[in-house]
């Protein structure tokens, strides 16, 4: 059966408090998706953020970001009051987050709602903490070690602390107990929310995907707490480091500077890292979306300390012995696969040998410095791909329209039949829900027509990314019904139950 999603993360919510959050407007979104008669709310990572801001570079790959924990639903349960955070100026327009104002003035507010917690904790921290010893116990001694060195990257703590000296790790944990116990609470917090929010949602018959990021970031728990899985040398410096290379979009490439996989190792272990994380976000999110799959298959290695990405190679990933790996200890897991990108006939026989449906993007197909445009047109989809007008890394459609190529904006109108009176955005995403894809995602700022001010990332820059908010009361009921109306014709209502 066809289904369809809109894809938008929790910061751009509209909740008052700079950021969007796990609270009053998650719900009223869940509430917008279910009047419009779609079945999937699509999010990126919700991971905390580091260098950049981004959702693809955290501190853990296991972490929530404490960013989007709703101060109001603390209140509610008397770790704060309102005075305490209502009238903190967030240093932002309604549509846009302030990161550098957020990481100064919540983190406060948010030590004060621990400070009451912990005067007489729930019963259910205790528990919590034990079911995610796991990877909670490294994560909050990492993050308040990090507090200890001024925010700094373990790389440049002292030789004791950055090689986990077994003396320094027991001193460690008892001399900083205090902070190791708040970044445990910030957790609790966290993924109560969250667990309310994904309960209503599936309550609702929504799903949610989430996103995992294939690489993770050099200045992370998982490199400091388990070096001998990344391509590191003797001093824990990456070799390599991971990226794309230059094609028609970029004559330099993207460097993201994320250390590599060591998958020689990584086999000889079961491929445990992996099981482990993957299990755990399938029961985080109800569908994983693994993002650049095609480094399953083959990786982009850049020497580590060239400037941009055209000195690196491509080396041999491991491929389905992974995924087989992954399907006897933990069953065929829900993922959508981004094979988006410099795709070989090896990266498409991993992605039909997986079974899991692969990508499409609109945008794509009109865009000639792309060599595998056609297959991007609405006529190729299959009922096993997920289709999008385009993703987080994409212009807006209305963006789009102004910042392409002309021929190639002139292409698709014609080609789809655009009306600019209707609104070019709402051809398009027509376009997307009548064909054969068996699911389609379109971007909220696309719903709302928005131009290319609400872009969430242009790849390879910093500073500007990540930001863009809803403004209160953007998603009506007015809004709701003539999505719904598509969804009637175009057959991907959602069903009773999801």
């Amino acid at each position: 059966m066809k289904k369809s999603g809109i894809l938008m993360h929790l910061s751009s919510l509209p909740t008052p408090g700079g950021i969007g959050s796990m609270g009053k407007d998650a719900l009223d979104f869940i509430d917008f998706l279910y009047k419009a008669g779609q079945s999937y709310w699509q999010l990126l990572p919700i991971c905390p953020t580091s260098y950049g801001d981004s959702p693809y570079q955290s501190y853990s790959s296991y972490a929530g970001n404490p960013y989007f924990i709703d101060l109001d639903e603390l209140a509610g349960e008397g770790f704060l009051l309102k005075e305490e955070y209502e009238d903190i100026d967030w240093e932002s327009e309604p549509d846009e987050v302030n990161y550098g104002a957020l990481y100064t003035k919540k983190f406060p507010v948010l030590r004060i709602a621990v400070e009451r917690f912990l005067a007489a904790p729930r019963p259910g921290f205790a528990e919590f903490c034990g079911e995610n010893a796991y990877w909670l116990e490294d994560y909050a001694l990492f993050m308040a070690l990090k507090d200890l060195n001024g925010g700094s990257t373990w790389a440049a703590w002292e030789p004791e602390l950055r090689n986990r000296d077994p003396q320094a790790m027991e001193e460690a944990r008892r001399d900083h107990a205090d902070s190791i116990l708040f970044w445990k609470v910030l957790q609790y917090f966290f993924f109560r929310q969250w667990d309310t929010v994904r309960a209503y949602a599936n309550k609702k018959g929504i799903r949610l995907i989430g996103d995992m990021p294939i690489y993770v970031s050099m200045d992370s728990v998982d490199v400091w707490a388990h070096p001998e899985l990344f391509q590191l040398d003797e001093n824990k410096t990456p070799v390599e480091v991971a990226g794309c290379p230059p094609d028609g979009f970029s004559a330099t490439g993207q460097l993201w500077g994320n250390p590599l996989f060591d998958w020689d190792y990584m086999a000889r272990e079961g491929y445990s890292w992996w099981i482990d994380r993957i299990r755990y976000l399938c029961g985080v999110y109800d569908v994983l979306r693994i993002d650049h799959f095609r480094g399953f298959d083959a990786y982009y290695a850049i020497p580590y300390g060239d400037e941009d990405a055209r000195n690196g190679r491509w080396k041999k990933g491991p491929g389905m012995d992974l995924f087989r790996a992954v399907e006897k200890a933990i069953g065929k897991p829900p993922i959508i696969a981004e094979d988006l990108g410099f795709l070989t006939d090896s990266v498409r026989r991993l992605l039909a040998d997986s079974g899991f449906p692969g990508m499409k993007v609109l945008e794509f197909a009109f865009d000639r410095r792309d060599p595998n445009g056609e297959s991007y047109l609405p006529e190729t989809y299959t009922d096993n791909c997920v289709a999008y007008t385009g993703t987080h890394d994409n212009d807006t459609i209305n963006g789009w329209m102004t910042s392409a190529d002309p021929e190639d904006r002139d292409y698709a109108i014609k080609y789809l039949g655009l009306n600019e009176k209707e609104g070019y955005n709402w051809g398009m995403m027509r376009a997307l829900w009548k064909s054969n894809a068996g699911w389609t995602i379109v971007q909220a700022q696309d719903l709302l027509g928005i131009g290319s001010e609400g872009r969430m990332n242009t790849p390879s820059t910093v500073g500007e990314n990540w930001r863009w908010r809803a403004l209160p009361g953007s998603f009506t009921d007015e809004l709701a019904e003539r999505i719904r109306a598509e969804m009637v014709t175009y057959g991907r209502l959602a069903q009773p139950g999801g």
